[in-house]
């Protein structure tokens, strides 16, 4: 069995290709062993390999990297319904460490029954594997959190990294108006390809003098003054939801909006849920590149350096 390990926090030449014979173990109760066919590469996951959060979640080495995932099950463990899960089942979810699992970067992987599902049926092993981060925090913002519904108008900020291409055509399945920021060359992708009805070029353009402001909701997956700057474009009463900056007070208070700081929580139900709105939707995964497992070090820091047009994914076979 081959996986991705680090033994110690930092750039990508600590991470190895590990060869050994398994060492995972039949899964305990309410644990899944599962054959990984494809693994998606988020930002997270760079992240973790050069220790953003070895304070709060320290990691015990060597630690397989890796989250998201899609493979078949080989074995589950006690307190596993068989009319959930079975041998023989495709499913995709998160394996990594940080969430209980053994990790994903890997050939085999051990994962917790409740961060799985049956995989979207209309997907390849490729494209389920780079949907589970990305699909669950866009249902979780827009669905969940801001309750967005026919005839508002969301924006939507990297519309064409993991997160906002799928929010893209969440958004306008629910019936939204969407804007999104986008750089120069993934203008047409963002409005042909995933139906945004307007597209703002973040290096040339700036966004909150060409928009109106009476937007109901922001979706903010880059941070910095982006987030600041995007309450100007709200009108009183709206929200924005970022995936990396707190919540600010001032600015709050000063455009009369809610603030919401969102922390991804994938499990069954999120991912059941995900799976249905793909299959009846023809949702569209774009998958930029496929690396080999082997290739771990340079997907890593293709991820954390290129910011690629929707998801990177390593291929097991």
């Amino acid at each position: 069995m081959k996986s991705a390990q680090i033994k110690t926090y930092g750039d990508s030449e600590v991470l190895e290709i590990n060869r050994s014979t398994p060492s995972i173990n039949d899964p305990s109760e309410g644990m899944v062993l599962v054959t990984v066919k494809a693994a998606g590469v988020n930002p997270v996951d760079w992240k973790v390999r050069e220790g953003f959060f070895k304070q709060m979640a320290p990691l015990q080495f060597p630690a397989t990297l890796g989250m998201d995932f899609s493979g078949v099950i080989e074995k589950v463990g006690e307190g596993v319904s068989s009319s959930d899960l079975k041998h023989g089942d495709e499913v995709y979810g998160q394996a990594g460490v940080l969430m209980g699992g053994s990790g994903a970067f890997a050939e085999i992987a051990l994962a917790k029954s409740d961060t799985i599902t049956h995989k979207p049926r209309t997907l390849s092993h490729e494209q389920a594997a780079g949907l589970p981060l990305v699909g669950v925090s866009a249902w979780q913002a827009l669905v969940e959190t801001m309750r967005l519904s026919k005839g508002q108008k969301i924006l939507i900020h990297g519309g064409a990294g993991g997160i906002g291409s799928i929010a893209i055509q969440l958004a306008k399945h629910l019936g939204a108006y969407v804007a999104t920021t986008v750089s120069t060359n993934n203008m047409q992708f963002v409005k042909e390809d995933l139906g945004a009805d307007e597209a703002i070029d973040y290096k040339t353009q700036t966004f909150e003098d060409l928009l109106t402001h009476d937007y109901d909701a922001v979706f903010d997956t880059v941070g910095g003054e982006t987030f600041t700057r995007s309450f100007k474009v709200l009108k009183r009463g709206g929200i924005i939801v970022s995936m990396l900056e707190q919540p600010n007070q001032e600015l709050m208070d000063q455009f009369g909006v809610k603030a919401i700081f969102l922390f991804s929580q994938v499990n069954r139900e999120r991912l059941t849920r995900l799976a249905e709105w793909v299959d009846q939707n023809n949702i569209r995964i774009n998958v930029e590149r496929t690396f080999p497992l082997d290739e771990a070090r340079t997907a890593l820091d293709y991820q954390r350096d290129v910011h690629p047009r929707g998801k990177i994914v390593l291929a097991m076979q």
